[in-house]
């Protein structure tokens, strides 16, 4: 029996993450351990883990980090917070492997707390880029203390062996995201409208904005830019996610309630939507603004508009359906027309697949059950010397 170690640390990871963990939860010969930590666990941030054990899932730990701000010093120190968490969390269950999605500062502490104890990690999402984000480094180092990788594309599957992974390793298995797309039972528009408290006007938009953390202090003034560009759209709906607990995130949130409370006929936010929810406004908006993962990875595959403004998602294989813009309000404003007009609607409709087909979940579980877990070690995959010819 493999005891098997979930790791989730928002609510936006966990919902990528649920059809595994529902799947290593009936798999045989496993035992799905779930460890909870990061913005499940802060009340600001909607005490998501609440939804987890709403879902049916047995909350295995909670590691606090004892994050108390947006601050680069708060974040450095929740980082060492959840390490020593972690470091009892693995003591006490003992996990054979972990499994761990992305690149935030938690699952780096969790990762790092693992490798120390000899714990394998699987890694879902590696080999991507964000140049805007220091997650771009959190992501790679993750990758080197991880001994099975599930990357979204061959693109990224071939950036991991780069990284000196064994190719018997790296399985290019699709965006885990797009496996709950085709099994959720969408709300249709009443129901959706109803649990939102809000009529969807005649335009939709959903908005998810973070700071770009690998610039210093420029979250206020770009944001600042978006709300300029959706203030002179009329009769839209506007519906605002709220960003996560990275450095200034917080300012982010205060001009997100101040701009809601000020246009409450037509805006309204959310901490968290939740997975349904989010998942039932893809359907329902005419398109999606911000610099969230999701524009890139999940909303293509509902045909409709991503406006992804700045560098924060910079390096990304991005479909025919996003558009990039600068964080100024001309550029935000000229990609908006442009994502309204019926030529472009109809040039993204038959846009190809560039993340998979939906069964990421079941190609994780098949190379789980056959890992041998008390191999820990591992040869850095050198690449044919010829690769540096050009150098």
């Amino acid at each position: 029996m493999k005891k098997i170690g979930v790791v989730t640390g928002t609510r936006a990871e966990y919902g990528l993450l649920k059809p595994l963990i529902k799947a290593l939860d009936k798999a045989e010969n496993m035992q799905l351990q779930l460890l909870v930590t990061g913005m499940h666990l802060m009340p600001e941030f909607g005490n998501t883990y609440l939804q987890i054990e709403e879902d049916g899932f047995h909350i295995d730990a909670k590691i606090d980090d004892g994050l108390n701000g947006d601050s680069a010093i708060s974040i450095t120190k929740a980082v060492g917070s959840a390490l020593v968490g972690f470091a009892d969390a693995l003591k006490n269950l003992n996990p054979d492997m972990i499994m761990v999605l992305g690149d935030r500062s938690e699952i780096f502490a969790a990762v790092t707390a693992a490798m120390m104890t000899n714990i394998p990690v699987a890694h879902i999402h590696g080999g991507e880029t964000t140049e805007g984000a220091y997650d771009e480094f959190i992501r790679h180092a993750i990758t080197k203390m991880s001994h099975l990788h599930f990357t979204s594309t061959a693109t990224y599957r071939n950036r991991v062996i780069q990284l000196g992974e064994h190719p018997s390793r790296v399985f290019n298995v699709g965006a885990i995201g797009v496996d709950s797309i085709r099994q959720v039972n969408f709300l249709d528009k009443e129901a959706f409208e109803e649990s939102i408290s809000k009529k969807l006007d005649r335009m939709a938009v959903l908005i998810t904005f973070h700071p770009v953390t690998l610039e210093n202090a420029t979250a206020a003034s770009q944001f600042e830019e978006l709300l300029k560009a959706l203030d002179i759209m009329v009769d839209t709906t506007l519906i605002f996610t709220k960003p996560n607990s990275d450095r200034d995130g917080r300012i982010i949130i205060k001009m997100i309630d101040e701009y809601v409370t000020k246009n409450s006929q037509k805006a309204v936010a959310f901490t968290s939507l939740g997975q349904l929810r989010y998942l039932s406004a893809l359907k329902h908006v005419d398109f999606v603004i911000g610099n969230s993962s999701s524009g890139i990875l999940e909303v293509p595959y509902f045909k409709i508009p991503t406006i992804d403004i700045g560098d924060r998602q910079k390096g990304r294989l991005a479909a025919e359906s996003v558009i990039h813009c600068s964080p100024r309000f001309e550029n935000i404003n000229e990609a908006i027309i442009k994502a309204r007009t019926k030529k472009f609607l109809s040039s993204i409709q038959d846009q190809p697949s560039l993340y998979g087909d939906g069964h990421a979940t079941e190609k994780i579980i098949e190379q789980i059950k056959i890992f041998d877990v008390s191999n820990t070690k591992k040869s850095f995959y050198d690449l044919n010397p010829e690769c540096f010819e050009k150098f």
